[in-house]
C-alpha cells in the first residue's frame, strides 16, 4: 500500500509539470479547448440553439453565445438533472456538483466522464502535485493529513432522475467514473466516522474527526475554505474537556468504540496548561503544512493565525477555482496565486471596473496585464459556455506570457452613493491601514450605515492588540484615504458629500465565531461557512456588534 501511495504521489507532480509546460503553448491549447468543447456538444440542444457547427473562429464563438450566469443556465440544468439527454453535453452527467450556496441558492453543476477526464481532473491533480512535490507525506502517509473538508454523506440527495447531488469534497470519484482521485486525508483513519452519526449532525461529525486525529501525528491541515481554518482553534477550546474525557475512556462523544488512552489524555492537558490553551500547535506539534485559500478576506488574518498552528509551518494555496470549474492553479511555492489552467478550460475576462452584460466585450488570457482586476468567464466541455463566474481574480504576474492570478473577492457591487466599491476594495484597504498602524486584524466584515442622514461605511473588525479609544478616529480616517486611494468611485462619492466617513467599530474575536456558529445552526455545512466582507444580514451585523 505504501508503493501504491508513493506511485500516485509522483503521479500527482507528473500532472503538475504536465499543466506547467502545457504554458509554453498557451494560445494553441486555449483554440484546442474551444474547438473541442463545440465540436463535441454540437448536436446539444443548447449547441444546436447557437450553430456550434458554423462557428469558426473565437470571434464567431462570442458572437453566437452571449455571457451568460448561472441564472440563465438554470433552466437547461434543470432539464438535465430531470434526466432529459443531451441538453448542455453530449455525455449524460453521472453526478451534479453543488456550491455551497454561500451568496445565494445552490447551484447544481453536471458532471460528466469528459468533463471529469479532460477539465477537472487535470486541474485537481496538478494543484495537489504541489503539496505531493514539497511535501510528500501528506500523500504517502494517510494519518498524516487531517483535511477539515472532508465529508462523506451516508444519504446523498438526488436529483430528479436519481443522479447524486453533492459537494466535489463529498464526491467518491473512484467509485462514480473508476478514476484515481484521492484528496489529502481521504483516506485516513477518520475518514470513516466510528460512531453513526447523522448526516445533517455537522459539528459532531467533525469533532469525531478532529477527536481521531488527535491520537496521530498530524503534519498538514486542509480547509480549502480558510474560515474553517481559523476556526479550528475556537472549536477546540470548546471541545477541550469533551475531548480530553473521550480520549481518556475511549469513547467517541460519550459512545464506546475505541481503546482507553488515559496517557494522551494526561500528555495533552498538561500541554495546553503550559501553552494556556488548547491550540492545533498544543495538539500537533510538529504540523509542517496548511492548505487553504490565501488572498482575499484570508490575507488579513492568516499571518497570525499560522502561529495557533505552530513555527515554521508553511501555507500553501489551493486553487482559484469553483464547483463550476478551474481558473488559477499554483504550480509552485508562490503563497497566494498560480497560473491559468490553460489546457482545461477557454478563458475570457472583462475589466473588473465594469458590470458584465451579456454582450460585454471580453479580453482573452494573453491580453491582461499585472496588477489589474477582471471579472472571470470560461467556456469547457462540461456544458457551460462564455459561463460568468461571479468571482474576480487580481493578476500578480505572468508566466511564461498566461496571468497568473490570485482569487480577489466575489463581483459583488457595493454602490450606495455611486462609490461603486468591490470586495477587493475593502480587502486592501483594510489591510494597508492596519499594517500602517501596527494592528492585526483577525476578521473584518463591512455595511453601509445611513449614520445621520448620509450613508457610510461602518467596519466592524476584530483588532490585536486591542486599539486605544483615540486610535479609532485615526484608523478610520487612514482607512477613508486609503479607500479614495484605490477607488475613484469613492473618492468622488466624498468629495460631492454623498458618503459620509468610515467607522470602526472594534469588536472581540468571539463574535465572529458565534456568527460562524449561526450560520451551521441554519444549516450550512462547515467547509462551506466563507468569510463575509460585505455583510448582507442586518440580524448577523448586530450580533457581530453585541447588539
Amino acid at each position: 500500500m505504501t508503493g501504491d501511495r508513493e506511485t500516485y504521489r509522483r503521479g500527482l507532480v507528473a500532472d503538475k509539470y504536465r499543466l506547467a509546460r502545457a504554458l509554453h503553448h498557451a494560445g494553441d491549447w486555449q483554440e484546442r479547448v474551444r474547438t473541442g468543447l463545440l465540436a463535441e456538444n454540437a448536436d446539444t440542444v443548447f449547441g444546436s440553439a447557437h450553430d456550434f457547427t458554423r462557428l469558426r473562429t473565437m470571434d464567431d464563438y462570442r458572437a453566437a453565445v452571449p455571457l451568460r450566469t448561472y441564472a440563465d443556465y438554470e433552466p437547461w440544468i434543470d432539464r438535465a438533472a430531470a434526466g432529459e439527454p443531451g441538453i448542455l453535453t453530449a455525455e449524460e452527467p453521472r453526478l451534479f456538483f453543488t456550491t455551497s450556496g454561500s451568496t445565494g441558492a445552490r447551484k447544481r453543476v453536471p458532471v460528466t466522464s469528459r468533463f471529469l477526464t479532460t477539465t477537472y481532473l487535470p486541474f485537481f491533480r496538478a494543484a495537489m502535485g504541489v503539496p505531493a512535490e514539497y511535501f510528500p507525506e501528506v500523500i504517502t502517509r494517510p494519518a498524516a493529513t487531517l483535511n477539515l473538508r472532508h465529508d462523506r454523506l451516508a444519504r446523498p440527495a438526488t436529483t430528479g432522475s436519481g443522479r447524486h447531488s453533492l459537494g466535489p469534497s463529498q464526491a467518491d470519484m473512484g467509485r462514480a467514473f473508476g478514476v484515481a482521485l484521492r484528496e489529502p486525508g481521504g483516506d485516513a483513519p477518520w475518514a470513516e466516522l466510528p460512531v453513526p452519526v447523522d448526516d445533517s449532525a455537522y459539528l459532531d461529525k467533525l469533532y469525531l474527526r478532529v477527536r481521531m486525529a488527535a491520537e496521530h501525528d498530524v503534519r498538514c491541515v486542509i480547509g480549502h475554505n480558510p474560515a474553517l481554518i481559523a476556526m479550528l482553534p475556537v472549536l477546540l477550546a470548546q471541545w477541550w474537556p469533551r475531548l480530553l474525557r473521550d480520549l481518556h475512556d475511549g469513547t467517541y462523544l460519550g459512545a464506546p468504540g475505541g481503546t482507553p488512552n488515559p496517557s494522551r489524555a494526561a500528555e495533552l492537558e498538561r500541554q495546553a496548561a503550559y501553552a494556556g490553551r488548547p491550540t492545533p500547535a498544543v495538539i500537533w506539534p510538529r504540523i509542517r503544512l496548511l492548505y487553504c485559500w490565501a488572498s482575499g478576506v484570508a490575507s488579513l488574518y492568516l499571518p497570525r493565525l499560522r502561529e495557533l498552528y505552530g513555527t515554521g509551518v508553511t501555507v500553501l494555496p489551493t486553487p482559484a477555482a469553483a464547483s463550476e470549474g478551474p481558473v488559477g492553479v499554483p504550480l509552485d511555492r508562490h503563497p497566494t496565486a498560480g497560473p491559468l489552467a490553460v489546457s482545461t478550460a477557454l478563458y475570457e475576462f472583462v475589466e473588473a471596473g465594469h458590470d458584465i452584460r451579456a454582450d460585454s466585450p471580453t479580453l482573452l488570457h494573453h491580453e491582461l496585464e499585472a496588477g489589474r482586476d477582471y471579472h472571470v468567464v470560461f467556456s469547457h466541455i462540461g456544458g457551460l459556455y462564455r459561463y460568468v463566474l461571479g468571482d474576480l481574480v487580481h493578476v500578480v504576474d505572468h508566466v511564461h506570457g498566461v496571468p497568473r492570478v490570485e482569487y480577489a473577492g466575489r463581483n459583488t457591487l457595493s454602490d450606495a452613493a455611486g462609490e461603486r466599491l468591490r470586495e477587493f476594495h475593502l480587502v486592501r484597504a483594510l489591510r494597508a491601514t492596519a499594517l500602517r498602524a501596527g494592528l492585526d486584524i483577525g476578521n473584518a466584515t463591512c455595511r453601509v450605515e445611513p449614520g445621520t442622514g448620509t450613508p457610510g461605511y461602518a467596519v466592524a473588525a476584530a483588532l490585536h492588540p486591542e486599539p486605544l479609544p483615540g486610535e479609532l478616529p485615526a484608523l478610520a480616517q487612514a482607512l477613508d484615504r486609503e479607500l479614495g486611494r484605490l477607488s475613484h468611485g469613492y473618492r468622488a462619492a466624498r468629495a460631492r458629500g454623498a458618503l459620509a466617513a468610515p467607522v470602526v467599530r472594534p469588536v472581540a474575536p468571539e463574535a465572529f465565531a458565534r456568527h460562524w456558529h449561526r450560520r451551521v445552526a441554519a444549516g450550512m455545512r462547515p467547509p462551506e461557512v466563507k468569510d463575509q466582507i460585505l455583510q448582507p444580514d442586518p440580524a448577523a451585523w448586530k450580533l457581530l456588534l453585541g447588539e
